[in-house]
């Protein structure tokens, strides 16, 4: 284009010129913008992603902190352990007892609460009536010592026995109680140790349209819900006391406690009907007419944790013996310390790349600002109840 005279014009070479001057400014501009807006995209996800896993993280600390604690008051009062296994290494609900699962646990414990007792009569299996004691610190007024309609209740004895059970009536001073989990395979004798319970199992499970993970509650009884979406792998560890259960004073003593640990041995020469000969059980045996452990010491002279495997925590001797429906292994009496590692992943699959060390399940996002890798979570909880004298 030529210019006419006392006119204001451009070429066509400078309008060619001045175009792409203005393609490389905005392809600048496009550049700096395009990682901001991924980036601003990424974060409320990276958000959500570190609140789910400081849920979970608080979830399972809080509990596994809490696993154990036992009646505060009675002869039965004391750490879950002088009974049974407060932490089961699976779903004691879905798993057949004597199994293992990393990525599973069952948790026990009493929270604090008046609902503590024993058995005014005993206990048999078919029965759906249960007698409450008038026990020491139960209230005045009150002839079923607190336990409530719709309440959660264990019933558990010196012979490592438990039945979980749910109240569905009261009429005073007996209970109409429901039963759940292991069957009631024998007899609870008057006197055995009834209190509310809180029962935690915990698993990593696929959501109900199959398409992500979720780490799922389960109560113990009939709710299972769950807890925290995309949690994609969940794993527990246990480190326990390298020595076995000892006797602190002879069993024929009225009052206990009897153990360091554990069940409480029969009486020389008394049949506890658990499998076991006459004066035995899962955790002594008799040797030279006297009780001995019949665990063994996993580090002699040594008072430092050690890891229990899952070939330790599976294969026997079995409380209250090997035939009964609530059996666990001894060894797991021994544990005072749970590692728990958990991996949780950012929820769209758009900020996801593909599968490999950074991303359990792969997306397609393509690099950079909006990659949010997996986070992984690894900690150690220390049971108070189960650390008591240590």
């Amino acid at each position: 284009m030529i210019a006419r005279s006392g006119e204001a014009g451009f070429t066509m070479l400078e309008l060619l010129v001045a175009c792409v001057i203005m393609l490389f400014v905005l392809a600048s501009i496009y550049a700096i913008l395009s990682p901001a807006e991924g980036a601003f995209r990424a974060q409320p996800e990276v958000a959500d992603l570190q609140q789910r896993v400081r849920v979970a993280v608080e979830t399972l600390a809080r509990d596994l902190a809490a696993a154990g604690a036992g009646l505060t008051r009675g002869d039965g009062a004391g750490p879950l352990t002088d009974f049974f296994a407060p932490i089961l290494p699976y779903d004691a609900v879905a798993d057949p007892p004597g199994t293992f699962r990393p990525d599973a646990i069952t948790i026990f414990y009493v929270p604090d609460t008046v609902a503590q007792s024993t058995l005014a009569s005993p206990l048999s299996p078919a029965a759906s009536v249960l007698t409450v004691a008038s026990a020491p610190g139960c209230p005045a007024t009150d002839a079923v010592c607190g336990f409530e309609t719709g309440m959660h209740t264990l019933v558990f004895d010196r012979a490592g026995r438990w039945s979980p059970l749910s109240i569905v009536g009261v009429a005073s001073p007996a209970l109409l109680v429901r039963r759940y989990g292991p069957d009631l395979s024998s007899t609870y004798d008057t006197g055995s140790s009834l209190a509310q319970v809180s029962i935690h199992a915990y698993s990593v499970k696929r959501d109900a349209g199959g398409e992500g993970w979720q780490l799922s509650h389960h109560d113990g009884f009939e709710t299972e819900l769950p807890l925290v979406d995309n949690i994609v792998s969940l794993d527990f560890e246990y480190w326990g006391t390298p020595q076995p259960p000892v006797l602190l004073q002879a069993v024929s003593e009225q009052t206990g406690p009897w153990t360091t640990y554990g069940p409480k041995a029969p009486v020389l020469g008394v049949l506890q009907g658990s499998g076991y000969p006459a004066g035995e059980n899962c955790t002594f045996q008799v040797v030279d007419g006297a009780h001995a452990p019949r665990l063994a010491d996993l580090s002699p002279g040594s008072m430092s944790l050690v890891p229990l495997s899952p070939q330790m925590l599976t294969d026997g001797p079995w409380c209250p013996g090997p035939a009964s429906p609530s059996r666990f292994d001894a060894d797991l009496l021994r544990i005072r310390q749970v590692r728990v590692t958990l991996r949780a992943q950012v929820a769209s699959r758009a900020l996801r790349g593909p599968a490999g060390s950074s991303f359990t399940n792969g997306g397609w996002a393509r690099g950079g600002e909006m990659y949010v890798p997996d986070q992984a979570v690894r900690f150690d909880v220390v049971p108070r109840n189960m650390s008591l004298g240590r």
